[in-house]
C-alpha cells in the first residue's frame, strides 16, 4: 500500500511504525474471510482491510478522528485472526493499537462513554476493587433487565453467583519444587483472574512444582496493562507494565529466571510485546529481556515433558483463545498436552473465530459480542463434550455464561491428570451445585 506521510510525520516513532505496517498491506482481502466482525456485520469497514483504509486516512491527514472512524475501530476485537491469515505479514496489532491511542488523545467521546471507560480502567486491573465491584453487580444483577444501556446490562450480567475467596497463593512468595529442580520461573498471577477464578493459579503452581519448577510470585508484579492498552490509555498501561518489568528484572538479576509463566493468554500476548511497547523508553532493554523469556504455560509444560497419562474417560472440547492461537501463534501445544495426559480432545468447527470476549469487548460492544458467543457455544456443544477447556479467563467467562457444560482452564485438567485434585468446577457439577457457578 502506498503511503504519503511527510518526513516530519515520520519522525514520530508511532507514525513510522504504522507506516511500515501500512506499506506491507497489498489489499488482497484475505483477512475478510476470517474476521469475526465482518462475518457478523458484513460491512467492509468492519473488516481489517476496511479499518486499515480508515486508519491510513486519519493518520496521513493528521486529522482528528470522526465518529465513523471511531465506531469501526471500536468494533475491532483485536482477535488478530487477520494476522494469522495475512500472506503479507501485516502486523495489524501494532497499527490498531496506535490508532486507539490516537483516538484516545484526539477524540472526545460522549460523557457516558468516557465515564464507562474510566470506570473499567479504574476497576478491572485491580483485584480488590474488582471484587468490590462484583459484589455490587451481584446485588444489582436481578435488575439487569431494567437497565436502559446494553453495556450496563452486560456489566451486571457478568457478575458471578459465587465470588471465590482470596487465594494467598497469589501473594508474593516462592514455592519450592516437589521433584528435582529443573527450572526457576515467575508466575504472572494477573488481575481480573485473581478476582474471578483462583483455581487457575492454584492449579498452575501445583502442576509446575510437581514437574520440578521453583515458582516465584514476584513482589510488585500485577496487571499486564492489556485492558488499558487496548483502550488507548497508553500512560496507564505503560505504568502498570513498567511495574512488572521492574519486578521481574529484579528476579532475573537476583536468583535468575528461566521463564515468566503466563496462564492468561490475553496477558501473554501483551507481555510478549513489551519489547515493542517500550522500545523508545528508558526501560527498553529490560522490557525486551522480559519479553524474551515470557511464555504461555503450555510452552513451559512442553519443555518440562509432561508425563504420559492413562485414558481419562473424559471428552474435552478445546476452545482456542484468539490471543493464544493468533496473538502468540500457539496452536497445538494445549491439545497435545491434553492428549498426552489421556484426554480425548475435540475441536469445534470454525475454531479460528473469536468467542466475543476480547478483554472488555463484551462490555463495550455487547450486541456483537453476544452474536459471537452464541456462534461459539453452538459449535462447542455440537461436539457433546464432557467438559470445555480454554487457556484464557475471559473466554471461560464468556462461554461459561451461556452453556451448561462445565468449562475449566487447561492447566486444571493437566494438574488433575498428574496427581492434583479434581477441578472444582467438575466437583461442583458432580455435587449438583451447578456447572460453573463462578461464571454463571
Amino acid at each position: 500500500m502506498q503511503t504519503t506521510f511527510t518526513p516530519e510525520q515520520l519522525k514520530d516513532p508511532a507514525i513510522a511504525r504504522s507506516n511500515e505496517v501500512l506499506r506491507s498491506c497489498v489489499h488482497c482481502g484475505f483477512c475478510t474471510a476470517t474476521c469475526p466482525t465482518y462475518q457478523v456485520l458484513g460491512d467492509e469497514l468492519d473488516s481489517p482491510r476496511g479499518r486499515i483504509y480508515l486508519i491510513k486516512d486519519m493518520l496521513e491527514n493528521d486529522r482528528d478522528p470522526d465518529p465513523k472512524t471511531v465506531k469501526h475501530i471500536d468494533r475491532c476485537l483485536s482477535c488478530l485472526a487477520c494476522m494469522t491469515t495475512c500472506p503479507s505479514g501485516v502486523h495489524y496489532m501494532h497499527l490498531v493499537d496506535h490508532a486507539r491511542e490516537y483516538v484516545e488523545e484526539r477524540y472526545k467521546r460522549p460523557m457516558g462513554e468516557r465515564l464507562l471507560r474510566w470506570i473499567l480502567a479504574q476497576i478491572l486491573p485491580y483485584p480488590t476493587r474488582f471484587r468490590m465491584a462484583l459484589l455490587g453487580a451481584k446485588i444489582g444483577r436481578p435488575f439487569a433487565s431494567l437497565m436502559p444501556d446494553a453495556r450496563l446490562k452486560a456489566m451486571l450480567e457478568m457478575a458471578p453467583k459465587v465470588i471465590p475467596p482470596v487465594s494467598r497463593n497469589d501473594d508474593p512468595q516462592s514455592f519450592a519444587p516437589v521433584a528435582e529442580k529443573r527450572m526457576r520461573v515467575a508466575l504472572m498471577t494477573g488481575c481480573a483472574q485473581r478476582a474471578l477464578n483462583t483455581d487457575i493459579n492454584d492449579a498452575t503452581i501445583r502442576l509446575l512444582t510437581r514437574l520440578g519448577c521453583e515458582v516465584v510470585v514476584a513482589e510488585g508484579a500485577g496487571c499486564c496493562g492489556a485492558l488499558t492498552h487496548h483502550m488507548g490509555k497508553t500512560s496507564e498501561s505503560h505504568a502498570t507494565a513498567a511495574k512488572n518489568i521492574r519486578a521481574w528484572t529484579a528476579e532475573m538479576q537476583g536468583q535468575g529466571l528461566d521463564a515468566i509463566v503466563i496462564n492468561t493468554s490475553g496477558c501473554g500476548t501483551t507481555v510478549k510485546d513489551y519489547g515493542h511497547m517500550f522500545r523508545n523508553e528508558p526501560l527498553a532493554a529490560e522490557a525486551a529481556a522480559v519479553s524474551g523469556i515470557a511464555m504461555d504455560v503450555s510452552e513451559v509444560l512442553m519443555k518440562l515433558d509432561l508425563p504420559e497419562g492413562g485414558a481419562q474417560q473424559m471428552t474435552v472440547a478445546y476452545h482456542a483463545a484468539c490471543s493464544l492461537q493468533h496473538g502468540q501463534q500457539i496452536k497445538t501445544y494445549p491439545k497435545d498436552l491434553l492428549k498426552k495426559a489421556g484426554f480425548t480432545v475435540l475441536e469445534p468447527a470454525d475454531s479460528h473465530l473469536c468467542c466475543g470476549s476480547a478483554g472488555t469487548y463484551n462490555l463495550m460492544q455487547p450486541e456483537i459480542s453476544k452474536q459471537l458467543k452464541s456462534r461459539k457455544i453452538r459449535t462447542l456443544e455440537a461436539k457433546h463434550p464432557d467438559v470445555i477447556a480454554a487457556g484464557n479467563i475471559g473466554c471461560m467467562m464468556q462461554i461459561g455464561s451461556g452453556t451448561d457444560i462445565p468449562i475449566v482452564h487447561t492447566v486444571e485438567l493437566l494438574d488433575w491428570a498428574t496427581g492434583g485434585p479434581k477441578p472444582p468446577a467438575l466437583e461442583r457439577q458432580a455435587a449438583g451445585q451447578g456447572d460453573v457457578p463462578i461464571l454463571r
